[in-house]
């Protein structure tokens, strides 16, 4: 293509490239014709669930390795800048611990998660219980099939439900209207009394359908309707008087149930009064010692401290192979490399000569990564008092940072660090992994308090790039960072009021949809067969989204990452497999690679042979004549606020209400976890968040397995002293008691005997240096050296204990008193550790290609996990941890075990 303006593409009214193919705006007759195959169902159950792990077919398309096709360009967005808060995001995990998946891990073929019926090392995973998903364990029936049904039902109850619950709130409209009728009007227009259900703050936990007061089934207008002022860009704010809860407001230790207060609604005004310290600042760069210099041909090169800096971004990471051997990694970071070396007046040598720095695989990082490396073992190996003097002064530094007043409460702050500069490493391919993430400056830093509130102070010498007071945003300070132009938010801590709100409201429009999705159902299938284009690319997007939980895909600048989501999709990311397999193939949210193989109805899988059909060819869109925008705005007509995001949380908030009403779990509190997680399981399966096996997965299957080996060869030895006290025993109770386990082989005890012993050793060295800190806290003398090799003595004893065991096959009894009915307890007690561990083993194996997390935090509603913590009396700390308990505050204080979602 032509560079010159005259050739540039127009866009067309719809957003889109006019150069690009499109789609007709009518469908024609001839298009309709039956597509071969198409309209029988292949003897395979209702589509609408993931087959990729089922069996293989005959047709199997082999799919690519990475996305490919041109680019296609879209206009950008030329809106103004929102301070306003974004909406929950569906992804509260920091980066670092989301799930890393790389394209070849995706592309290889996937695992059958039917055939693993044993562990790594041969030990044979136990018989499901009665919570095990599907009715036998061993059955070779993949589970997607067997789920395929109970997704129909699902779907069936939330149609019934939906008509009933717009049929109670009638009624209850009717009702409240023949009250208001009836009731004798006031001449000033106000009534005397106030009713006591305008009293009671609203229980957010009432049960849909119990409340005493209904919301009518017509949606309310939403924010994003209110018209702007003229010549701004955007909505006058909605100033509302907010009703003050009663009681003592300068008790700070007073809990604040914001859940119960009726007052706090979605107006636009966020805060009334905002104070805080501002952010805090990494440290400055420390120059390495003269000798420390990375490498050039064999030379050691000396540079300027912003170029060292960036030198050591590289040369600190060499042991994170995954990123450093990335050919896209280390193109990115070399060529920001070497524009830094430019700007800083170049490389030079030991006599001050320029070096010409131009090959990448010249350059040798080692000498940088072995001083940060000696630099990790020196803080490692500080001792107790001197870590927690470190994290003592550190914690006393961040202090001021870490609380903000907020409408004159006290409120905990989420990130107020501002990110070192580093090298940007992204999630799945990201284009731009390896460039390098620049030292943010106050000077670019946007600060937000109060009117008449202190303005933080910068750090000395510099000031502030702005100081606004923007009520309508929920963020504390900003700056926008250099890799893809995004905006960081320092925003208040996950457990705050404003975020346990901003999640609360995330999970009460899914409940809402509820009363709506039977109508969008049958609308949406309605339109599979219209014969404007935009009409029915329009609802073949939302039963795309509705069934395989598909992102709706925002548009993309030239110079952003190429991910795309349902609207956006492209002709080569969509593959067609007769009669009805749909395989999609494309980079997803954060550059993760999606892939799945699933049945859709003849109808969708005839449609996107239609929005294929040529001219169109590779790079163009298939939904083209669709924008995510125009889809959000379709929804709203259904319900206020409903966007296409909506359709995950609803589907696996109610999928797992609908199991947990039939769930009668039984047995003890491991047992009732493992029925939790199988739930959790068909939810994240039949709402499709699939994730790929994770490479170290295996490994941990194998150390599960030899420590349940290890357990049955504990209980073996156990018998033996029992044999050891009373010979007689073998005839009471039969040679087979007494046997070893088949696969417990001599070569496998020799190396548990050595694993026995080492772990020994550790555990005595780890307490006898524990034990020496402690007395130099205490201001007493350590213990010497001949101490721990004294207590080290048990492990020789153990050493020759094992060796003659092995040798005369015999145990000797062992303990205080030891008697025949304590080892019988002990084998009881060894029996439950083996039932234990194996349910655990089978439920990790069950989950590895499943991401119970996701569907937990981000998807399900909370509430929900704290019905059936009370329903069957197990510990909430079994489901959230201590973060997800504190942001999660108002769910598990919010509902009892009658709550229904």
């Amino acid at each position: 293509m032509s560079s010159s303006d005259d050739d540039a593409p127009l866009i067309g009214s719809n957003g889109h490239f006019a150069g690009a193919a499109q789609s007709p705006e009518v469908i024609s007759k001839e298009a309709e014709q039956p597509v071969g195959g198409t309209s029988r169902r292949n003897g395979r159950l209702n589509p609408g669930v993931s087959i990729r792990f089922g069996p293989a077919g005959d047709g199997d398309v082999e799919m690519k390795d990475v996305v490919k096709g041109r680019q296609v360009n879209k206009r950008k967005s030329q809106g103004k800048k929102s301070y306003a808060e974004p909406e929950s995001s569906e992804d509260d995990k920091p980066l670092s611990k989301r799930r890393r998946t790389s394209g070849k891990q995706a592309a290889s073929k996937p695992t059958d998660a039917r055939s693993a019926q044993r562990l790594t090392n041969g030990t044979k995973v136990p018989e499901a219980s009665k919570t095990a998903i599907g009715e036998d364990s061993d059955s070779s029936t993949p589970i997607e099939t067997k789920l395929a049904k109970r997704k129909v039902k699902v779907e069936q109850q939330a149609e019934k439900e939906a008509k009933a619950v717009r049929k109670e709130a009638q009624a209850s409209a009717k009702k409240t209207s023949k009250t208001a009728k009836s009731t004798k009007p006031v001449t000033n227009g106000v009534k005397k009394e106030v009713s006591e259900a305008k009293k009671k703050p609203t229980n957010a936990g009432a049960p849909v359908g119990k409340s005493s007061t209904k919301k009518a089934s017509k949606p309310v207008k939403s924010e994003a309707s209110t018209p702007a002022k003229k010549g701004k860009g955007k909505a006058a704010p909605v100033k509302e008087e907010i009703e003050e809860p009663e009681g003592d407001e300068g008790d700070e230790d007073e809990e604040y149930r914001w859940w119960e207060d009726p007052a706090k609604g979605d107006g636009t005004i966020k805060w009334t009064t905002l104070e805080h310290n501002g952010v805090v600042f990494p440290p400055p760069y420390e120059s390495l010692p003269s000798d420390v210099k990375m490498k050039y041909n064999g030379t050691p090169v000396t540079l300027e401290p912003d170029a060292e800096e960036v030198a050591g971004f590289f040369g600190g990471m060499l042991n994170s192979t995954h990123n450093v051997e990335n050919p896209t990694f280390q193109k990115n970071f070399f060529g920001d490399f070497i524009d830094i070396i430019k700007k800083t007046g170049g490389a030079r040598d030991a006599k001050g000569n320029i070096i010409q720095i131009k090959e990448f695989a010249k350059c040798d990082f080692n000498p940088i990564f072995d001083y940060y490396e000696m630099k990790r073992l020196e803080k490692k190996a500080l001792k107790g008092p001197e870590k927690q003097a470190l994290k003592a002064e550190k914690d006393a530094v961040e202090a001021p940072y870490m609380h903000c007043m907020w409408d004159g409460r006290k409120q905990k702050v989420g990130n107020f660090r501002v990110e070192p500069p580093g090298l940007f490493r992204g999630r799945g391919e990201h284009p731009k992994t390896g460039k390098v993430k620049m030292r943010v400056e106050p000077e670019q830093i946007t600060v937000n308090v109060g009117k008449g509130a202190p303005v933080p102070p910068p750090p000395e010498g510099h000031r502030w790039k702005e100081v606004k007071h923007d009520q309508e945003g929920t963020w504390l300070a900003m700056w926008q960072e250099n890799i893809n132009g995004n905006y960081k938010y320092v925003m208040l801590a996950a457990n705050s009021d404003v975020k346990g709100q901003s999640d609360y409201k995330k999970f009460e429009k899914a409940r809402e949809l509820k009363k709506h999705i039977d109508r969008i159902r049958k609308d949406y299938q309605k339109g599979l067969k219209h014969e404007l284009m935009v009409d029915r690319q329009r609802a073949t997007a939302v039963y795309l989204i509705d069934k395989f939980a598909l992102r709706a895909g925002n548009e993309k600048g030239e110079d952003e990452a190429d991910t795309v989501g349902c609207c956006s999709l492209k002709f080569e990311n969509v593959t067609l497999r007769p009669p009805n397999t749909v395989i999609f193939d494309f980079l997803g949210k954060d550059s993760i690679r999606f892939y799945d193989e699933v049945e859709v109805d003849p109808q969708v899988f005839k449609n996107l042979k239609i929005f294929k059909k040529a001219p169109k060819k590779e790079g163009d869109e298939i939904f083209d004549r669709l924008t995510t925008s125009a889809l959000n705005k379709h929804l709203s007509n259904y319900m206020a606020g409903l966007t296409a995001k909506v359709f995950r949380t609803y589907n696996a908030s109610y999928t797992f209400a609908t199991l947990l009403r039939d769930m009668k779990p039984e047995g003890s509190v491991l047992e009732m976890v493992k029925a939790y997680n199988d739930a959790n399981r068909k939810v994240a399966i039949l709402c499709n968040h699939k994730r790929t096996v994770t490479a170290g997965h295996a490994s941990q299957m194998e150390k599960l397995g030899d420590r349940i080996k290890g357990l049955h060869y504990q209980k073996w030895r156990v018998k033996q002293m029992m044999l050891d006290l009373e010979p007689s025993l073998k005839k009471k109770k039969g040679a087979k008691f007494f046997e070893l386990d088949a696969d417990l082989d001599q070569e496998w005890i020799n190396e548990h005997q050595a694993f026995l012993i080492e772990e020994q050793q550790q555990k005595i060295t780890k307490k006898f240096e524990k034990d020496n800190e402690k007395l130099v806290t205490d201001g007493e003398k350590e213990m010497k050296p001949k101490e721990l090799e004294e207590r080290l003595s048990v492990v020789e004893d153990m050493e020759k204990k094992f060796q003659k065991e092995n040798k005369t096959g015999k145990v000797e009894a062992e303990g205080k008193g030891p008697t025949v009915e304590k080892f019988d307890n002990m084998i009881t007690k060894f029996d439950q550790r083996i039932e234990n561990m194996s349910l655990q083993a089978e439920d990790k194996e069950n989950n590895k290609e499943v991401a119970l997390g996701t569907s937990k935090i981000n998807y399900i509603d909370p509430r929900l996990t704290v019905v059936f913590s009370k329903r069957f009396q197990v510990p909430i700390e079994k489901f959230f941890s201590k973060t997800l308990r504190e942001k999660f505050d108002w769910a598990i204080k919010s509902v009892d075990e009658a709550w229904e979602f």
